[in-house]
Formats: C-alpha cells, sequence, structure tokens
C-alpha cells in the first residue's frame, strides 16, 4: 500500500485520524515527530485532527484519511483498519528503511506540538505522573541533517549513504518550549555540523543529540565545541562493537581532556549473538568505561527474549540503564541490595545464581565492577 492511500474523496468530509500505533500497544515515551508534521500541515489545510487513543470503535471510513505510525516492528496494529484504502501507513515498524519519505510539504512543516495534548491529559486523569510525558510537551523536535555513511547493520536508518543538510532550527523551533531535541543519525558525519551547533546556540536553549554521538569522530575541535556548547544532561555517545574498544578508549580520553560532565555510551548488545560471548563483551565495554568515569546504557536487540540467558539479559539492563545503581555498586552488589527487599529469591540472585553456576570464571571477573573504583572518579573527588 501507499503511504499515502487513495485519492481524495470528498464525500468524507475534512476530518483527519491519527494513529500512532506504538501508542496504543506498548506505550511510548516519545512523541511520533512524522505523525506531528501531518497533524500541523492538514490542520494548516483546514482539517480537523483526531488523534485516536483506542481502537475500539474506530471505523476508517468516517475520516478522509487516516494516519497510521509505528516505529517498532512488533507493534500490534488492527488488521482490519489497515485494509481500508484511505488508511496511509509509515514508519520503521511498517517498512525497514521507513518507507516513503513525507512530501516535501509536509516534511519541512512546523510540527503540531499539540496534537497529544488530550490524550496526555486523559492518561493524567487516570493517574499517570504528567513528567512522564516531559517529551511531549517541553522540547521543540526536530532533524539539522540526516543519514550516516556507516549502515550498520542494526540500525534501520540506512536510507542515506551519506549525513546531509535537512533543515534549518528554525525550521522546527517552538519558542515556548524550554528544550530541543535533535534525532540526528549522525550530527559528527556532517560536514556543516559546526554551523548547526551555532544555530542551536542562538536559541539560547538547552539542546541534546538524541541518537547517541559518534564518538569514534570525535576531534579536538569537536570536544571543544561540544563541552563548551549549552548541552541538557548527560553526553550520550554510542559503543556498539566491542572490536572499537582501543578507538573508543582514544577518544574517551580525548573527551576527558575538555569534559569531567556526566557521560554515558550506549552499549548495544544481543545482536550478533545472545551467549556467554556476548555477555563477556557487554562487561568488556563496561570496564572500557568505567575507566574513564562514564557509565553504560544497555540497548538489548530484540533477539535476547529468544536466549537462555534472557534473565541476565533484563536484570544487566535494570543495573546498568538506572544511574542510582551502576554509579553506587557492582552488578553482585546490586543483585544482593535487591534481595534485601523481597522474602524469596528474587529474580536478579536466580539470574546471577544461573550464570555463576555455569560460567564461575567470567562471574569472577566482571561481577564485582564498579564504577566508585575507577581511578577517574576517585580523583574527580579528592
Amino acid at each position: 500500500m501507499s503511504m499515502w492511500g487513495q485519492e481524495d474523496n470528498a464525500n468524507v468530509g475534512r476530518m483527519i485520524a491519527i494513529i500512532d500505533a506504538d501508542l496504543l500497544d506498548n506505550g511510548t515515551r516519545h512523541p511520533n515527530l512524522a505523525l506531528m508534521k501531518i497533524s500541523g500541515y492538514y490542520k494548516d489545510e483546514g482539517f480537523s485532527i483526531n488523534l485516536i487513543e483506542s481502537y475500539e470503535h474506530f471505523q476508517a471510513e468516517q475520516y478522509y484519511r487516516v494516519f497510521v505510525s509505528k516505529v517498532f516492528n512488533f507493534t500490534k496494529v488492527d488488521k482490519a483498519i489497515l485494509q481500508s484504502p484511505n488508511v496511509c501507513i509509515g514508519g520503521t515498524g511498517f517498512f525497514e528503511d521507513g518507507g516513503e519519505n513525507l512530501p516535501s510539504e509536509i516534511e519541512h512543516h512546523m510540527p503540531d506540538y499539540h496534537l497529544y495534548d488530550a490524550f496526555i491529559e486523559h492518561q493524567v486523569e487516570r493517574g499517570r505522573k504528567p513528567g512522564y510525558y516531559a517529551d511531549y510537551q517541553n522540547f521543540s523536535i526536530g532533524f539539522a541533517s540526516r543519514g550516516c555513511f556507516r549502515k550498520c547493520s542494526f540500525c534501520v536508518n540506512r536510507k542515506y549513504n551519506n549525513a546531509l543538510f535537512h533543515s534549518h532550527i528554525s525550521e522546527w523551533l517552538d519558542l515556548e518550549r524550554k528544550g530541543i531535541y535533535l534525532w540526528d543519525d549522525n550530527i559528527f558525519a556532517f560536514s556543516g555540523w559546526r554551523e548547526v551547533f551555532e544555530e542551536l546556540e542562538k536559541t539560547g536553549k538547552p539542546f541534546q543529540f538524541r541518537q547517541g554521538l559518534d564518538i569514534r569522530l570525535l576531534t579536538a575541535e569537536k570536544a571543544t565545541v561540544l563541552s563548551t556548547c549549552h548541552y541538557m544532561g548527560d553526553f550520550i555517545f554510542a559503543f556498539d562493537h566491542v572490536q572499537d574498544a582501543e578507538l573508543i578508549s582514544e577518544k574517551l580520553a580525548l573527551w576527558r581532556e575538555y569534559s569531567s560532565r556526566g557521560t554515558k555510551l550506549y552499549v548495544l548488545c544481543a545482536f550478533d549473538s545472545q551467549d556467554v560471548d556476548d555477555i563477556i563483551n557487554i562487561f568488556k565495554r563496561i570496564k572500557v568505561l568505567f575507566q574513564y568515569g562514564c557509565w553504560p546504557y544497555i540497548m538489548r536487540y530484540q533477539e535476547y527474549t529468544n536466549s537462555d540467558l534472557k534473565g541476565l539479559y533484563i536484570q544487566l539492563a535494570r543495573w546498568s540503564n538506572q544511574p542510582q545503581f551502576i554509579k553506587r555498586m557492582s552488578f553482585r552488589q546490586y543483585c544482593h541490595q535487591n534481595q534485601l527487599y523481597i522474602h524469596r529469591e528474587c529474580a536478579s540472585m536466580i539470574a546471577l545464581k544461573d550464570f555463576e553456576a555455569r560460567y564461575p570464571d567470567v562471574a569472577d571477573k566482571y561481577f564485582d565492577l564498579c564504577f566508585l573504583d575507577s581511578q577517574f572518579v576517585k580523583d574527580l573527588h579528592k
């Protein structure tokens, strides 16, 4: 099916339905930027927009067009809806490369930052904390560049051969919002990266690149700009392959010459394999990161669910992806701490004991690694 569905049908009125399938199936803390742009465009064209909050009683034929998008391929969508000729689908959940690009007049339209307002209001009324939806309400979101030359096999963003200019910040900047999120694929691979940072600085607003910066491309010039800009929160890089350990170590040493601020790196796992070797590779990368006072954010590829080490993958992510744990205790200490609050044997201790019984040497070598033991951290707190 074409992303843009059937030809215009004047008999169904001027109403547009928007379905964020990820939101309806799994829930998500991030708004769908493509849907916000579609909503903004059609609102300006005089259409009424309805963000669908439930599939129950939904009838696609009542709308001029229905736009359905999903980011994740495991997100479930009502298949009956997809059969309607006025339904337009898009996103990496439907198409590995994201499908057809949005038409230029929509792609470069100001996003409708109020698309999710009624949904959020309803969720808060049901007891959800407002802070859960900070990404929806507090940030301007967009791309300054698109594309990446690396074409990593695990990445959905392989449509482009290199990083190219996409838009000026002013195109999607909402002056009422306090911060800026950028979803660029690889800003440091873009030849105009410095101009992008200059534009961002001129807004006077704090900003953050959400995809993880390519630390392999870090130079003294980039480190200078990055460490002195109005950056928001922790700096986020990526450490996808243990084979890059020497280069990552070199670049982290460079980075620490310019900044001692909080820095984490995405650590991909369960992609090449879902076995003990993969667990070892996780800890090897964590050891490198601790050396430079950085911590991991473990990104589990979906295949981990088929592993006999699934429980350990889950517990490693729970330990590492919460700074209050990873920065205070080793993995072993984390598991024992969990056990104190549960009268029966907890899931973390079960995972630890099962792995340690099978691979005692690996557990002995890595389960007691502690962020606080890093010389960088010790020197920082002298």
